[in-house]
């Protein structure tokens, strides 16, 4: 069996990030990697009067999405989707939900039959009273077996190489410690756990919480509403896991990075945390918060909450997680923030 051919479908802020891992650990690993060339997709856009993909070529820089972080030489930036994944047998997926279903639609039928994939992306599908986690849209829509990856990992800390932990839910054990080397170093702990269904939802859900503990810090509430707004929201998590989807693990929840500390760290300083506050303060919609606060990145808890609501309604569940409820009422039906704690 020829070495592992990396390429990675993404390069935002968290792309662009992971990209900087993976780019060295080939080199570390070469026996198991493919180490001339880690291709990442890049949407072609201008930045400065550049093209981002010159930029990131020949600066080894993506100075819009992670400024002041070097990128391995070996990082190159590709603006043609299937170019980027030609040849490849490990497809990294990081992008913002919303552009994933394009994506696919590119991809299908185009990739190597032999390839494995993995999804950083935080969302869920919903068709109606149908829930689909990322990993499962990709292995679907591909044929590809596909992981999951998620945990508390603020991307700019991760590129700066501060400890930081993440979990991989993985389909088989030899593709997670596979999954492992491409992204584990000295300051950057991967677990692995045999859950991903688990992993995915946490991601995706943890999203939602973020948004109310910013709405918290907007009311001025103080650290013990946000600490109830927190655990009432894992629980949340916890039991939404468990009520539609079989096989979740309980240990993803209190025991692994992608559970109780990727709450812990996006309701204290993740995006959608910073972007809620704003919403209460500064008497802005969140699309025009969005582009003010985020530099191109793109805000998910909310789209999730209304995701998750229709997903609710079509299974006659609504009022039964609160928490999410309320998040999506304000967010989207003009229900005053003051009201979030209300019947919690």
């Amino acid at each position: 069996m020829g070495k592992e051919k990396v390429a990675i479908i993404g390069s935002g802020n968290w792309g662009s990030a992971i990209a900087k891992l993976a780019g060295n650990n080939v080199k570390k690993h070469n026996d198991v990697f493919d180490d001339s060339k880690v291709p990442i997709w890049v949407f072609e856009e201008e930045y400065e009067g550049r093209k981002l993909t010159e930029i990131i070529n020949t600066d080894h820089e993506n100075k819009k999405y992670l400024p002041d972080v070097k990128l391995p030489e070996n990082v190159v930036a590709i603006p043609d989707l299937l170019e980027t994944v030609k040849d490849a047998t490990a497809l990294v997926f990081v992008m913002p939900h919303q552009f994933l279903g394009k994506c696919l639609d590119q991809l299908e039928g185009k990739v190597n039959k032999d390839a494995k994939a993995i999804t950083l992306i935080k969302g869920v599908g919903v068709d109606g009273a149908d829930i689909h986690v990322f990993a499962d849209v990709i292995q679907d829509r591909l044929g590809v077996s596909c992981s999951a990856l998620s945990g508390a990992n603020i991307a700019n800390e991760v590129a700066t190489d501060r400890f930081s932990e993440t979990t991989i839910g993985y389909r088989t054990e030899e593709e997670g410690k596979m999954w492992q080397k491409l992204f584990q170093t000295a300051n950057f702990k991967v677990q692995l756990i045999d859950d991903v269904a688990g992993v995915s939802l946490c991601g995706a859900l943890k999203n939602i919480v973020a948004v109310a503990a910013g709405f918290i810090d907007g009311l001025e509430y103080g650290n013990n509403s946000k600490a109830a707004i927190m655990r009432i929201g894992l629980l949340e998590m916890k039991h939404f896991c468990q009520e539609f989807f079989k096989d979740v693990k309980e240990e993803s929840f209190l025991q692994e990075s992608a559970g109780v500390a990727d709450v812990i760290t996006s309701c204290l300083g993740g995006r959608n945390t910073r972007v809620a506050k704003a919403f209460v303060t500064g008497n802005k919609s969140f699309d025009e918060l969005e582009k003010e606060m985020l530099n191109g990145q793109k805000l998910q808890g909310i789209h999730t909450a209304k995701d998750v609501h229709v997903f609710l309604k079509a299974r006659d569940r609504l009022g039964a997680y609160p928490l999410f409820d309320k998040v999506y009422h304000i967010s989207w039906e003009g229900l005053p923030v003051a009201k979030l704690t209300e019947g919690l």
